[in-house]
């Protein structure tokens, strides 16, 4: 401090001012390579704020009035790019999967469109844990945090897709306990995750330091493989009710290491463990060639269709969702590089890299037929191929809008991805078009969401498919980004 005072009577330094500014770049810098850099939220510099009042008190000895250095750290817009992306294709597969069967999910083997959307998801949300939980300096915090997202992301799991919500065509609410379904799309993105730790020197440094991620993440593996290879799986029975009228199917198995929908080891734990009448009723094997004249498409069961055809199966089930911890791994990892590598092209040179090695093992995996690429089994060639995808795509987006600042283009996806649990409730999962269809002239079909669609949209294009696809871009995905934008004008976020 004595050279401070030195540098300040010889007029080195201005004033106390400018002191204190060198006092708190120097506190900002030894925060680490990437830890100088908040990467999901704009927050105050906290060492900034206090290192300021010190400094000050140091060189007049006495109380001086408190001068506060707000320094707002960069927040990488690509987490919300890559977000909003994923929100707006489950919504469009969603909603015109229907319409178009070539987005819709894969019947069983191979990927389409919607079945990206799962794996993305998983993705974002282990780079933004990774990233979350560096800025909490205690473990029990941490903790904390993590149990209660959990809590609530298994609460409105069940609400919106147990059974509870019939939204958006079906009025009703309510749900059968004997029937309920535990398993689903926000129930599988709530697993803990681990902090961030020091990185060493050396090319494998980013892997060896979160040896115990990679080791939990080779277990559900094993647990995956050696269940879904070695478990025998013996004959099922369901029951179908139509008006009224109960009829029993016997689905014939007796076998081990089956990949097909019938037999294999993923429904057989699902039907153990959670019993059958707790499983989706509407697997998309339905549209398989075995089942309906009308693959890919869903239509009426050909003559002769497999019993398995009719069958109920938990595409969000718990062995797949051993397997779906590899999605979320392998997106911590590539926050835990965003955290410790500061340059750009190190960033991209570790995120393209393991891309194009993912999707690589997941061609000779699939065309190999070894391990088929399958959504609904969570194949582990699945898994590299979609994780691998994901990480090319946020590649992609971070280098034309962190590192080329082509931002605007991409400013839509940016508001959906900051208010993505928002549009996920209300759009993707219907609950505001629910909310509207209940306000109806005489009949239920005569609301205005079903006046637009018909009106606005088919009747003009003449062409139910066409229509159907314009209402969902512009009465769904552009009207929630332009309501996701205002939103994000007054600062109004839905988080977890």
């Amino acid at each position: 401090m004595e050279d401070d005072a030195k540098k300040l009577e010889e007029g080195r330094l201005h004033n106390k001012d400018d002191l204190i500014s060198e006092k708190v770049n120097t506190t900002s810098d030894h925060n680490g390579r990437g830890d100088a850099i908040d990467h999901d939220h704009e927050e105050t510099n906290k060492a900034a704020v206090a290192a300021a009042p010190l400094v000050a008190d140091q060189i007049k000895g006495e109380e001086q009035p408190v001068l506060v250095v707000k320094q707002k750290s960069k927040r990488v817009a690509t987490l919300d790019a890559f977000r909003g992306l994923t929100i707006v294709v489950m919504i469009l597969v969603d909603d015109a999967g229907g319409a178009y069967a070539r987005i819709d999910h894969s019947p069983w083997n191979g990927c389409t469109l919607a079945d990206f959307v799962m794996p993305f998801f998983l993705f974002i949300v282990g780079v933004a844990i990774a990233l979350a939980l560096k800025k909490i300096p205690k473990i029990n915090d941490a903790i904390k945090k993590i149990i209660l997202r959990t809590v609530k992301l298994m609460f409105w799991g069940i609400i919106l897709q147990g059974g509870y919500s019939h939204a958006p065509d079906d009025l009703a609410y309510g749900v059968d306990m004997k029937q309920i379904r535990w398993f689903g799309i926000l129930q599988r993105h709530s697993p803990p995750k681990l902090r961030p730790t020091a990185l060493e020197p050396g090319h494998l440094s980013i892997f060896t330091a979160y040896k115990w991620q990679w080791i939990g993440g080779f277990v559900a593996f094993l647990i995956y493989m050696i269940t879904t290879f070695s478990l025998y799986v013996p004959d099922w029975s369901f029951v179908v009710d139509n008006d009224h009228v109960s009829k029993k199917y016997l689905v014939k198995c007796g076998m081990r290491g089956h990949l097909g929908p019938a037999c294999n080891a993923v429904g057989y734990v699902d039907r153990q463990v959670w019993g059958i009448n707790h499983l989706y009723t509407q697997p998309v094997w339905r549209r398989l060639k075995a089942c309906t004249l009308s693959s890919p498409s869903d239509g009426p069961l050909r003559e002769g269709a497999p019993s398995w055809c009719t069958g109920p199966f938990e595409p969000e089930g718990l062995l797949s969702s051993i397997s779906a911890i590899l999605s979320g791994t392998i997106g911590i990892h590539y926050g835990h590089v965003l955290i410790h590598f500061k340059g750009h092209s190190e960033r991209l040179k570790q995120w393209v890299s393991m891309g194009f090695v993912l999707i690589v093992i997941a061609i000779i995996l699939h065309f190999t037929d070894a391990i088929p690429i399958n959504k609904q089994l969570y194949s582990f060639s699945y898994v590299c191929f979609t994780a691998g995808a994901a990480g090319l795509v946020f590649s992609g987006f971070y280098l034309l809008i962190d590192v080329w600042g082509y931002r605007t283009p991409f400013l839509f996806l940016e508001w959906i991805g900051m208010n993505a649990m928002l549009v996920f409730v209300m759009a993707a999962q219907g609950i505001f078009a629910a909310f509207v269809n209940g306000w109806y002239y005489k009949s239920p079909d005569n609301s205005l969401v079903h006046w637009i669609q018909k009106h606005v949209f088919i009747n003009v294009w003449h062409s139910k498919r066409l229509g159907t696809l314009l209402y969902v871009i512009f009465g769904e995905i552009l009207f929630w980004g332009v309501v996701a934008g205002i939103l994000h004008k007054f600062r109004i976020y839905w988080k977890l």
